[in-house]
């Protein structure tokens, strides 16, 4: 496990910040153009997140893993991870698959999406019930 200092945080929180405006911005304007129900700016960020994250885990991984930690942290933890989670999730699930554990990615996959939801549900009727 890599030591991870104050600086560490503080890029991770950056890349936090980042990745959560552009996520606001991008949602906001892809919903104003469609203008429908469906949730097309969250679908388009959670796939262009998913997207990038392919990315990036190869360059910062594969392709230059001898980068500052740091870089890795902004973008990856930090950007992407604010950014949309739904990225993190995927790059689990892949990384399951690759390490043909396919039972267990096909259940953290399904239970994630299905909990996630169910846990939604509960937060919306608890938040109701209280505010």
């Amino acid at each position: 496990m890599t030591y991870m200092n104050i600086w560490h945080w503080l890029i991770i929180g950056l890349g936090g910040g980042v990745g959560a405006m552009g996520r606001f911005a991008l949602t906001t304007y892809i919903n104003r153009l469609h203008g429908s129900l469906y949730p097309w700016g969250t679908f388009v960020v959670n796939a262009l997140g998913c997207f990038i994250m392919g990315l990036a885990f190869v360059f910062f991984t594969l392709k230059y893993p001898n980068l500052p930690i740091g870089w890795r942290g902004f973008v990856l933890v930090g950007l992407l991870g604010a950014f949309t989670t739904f990225s993190s999730f995927a790059l689990e699930g892949l990384t399951l698959l690759q390490q043909h554990q396919y039972t267990l990615a096909l259940l953290y996959m399904i239970a994630s999406v299905i909990i996630c939801i169910i846990a939604v549900a509960i937060g919306f009727g608890a938040g109701k019930l209280i505010f």
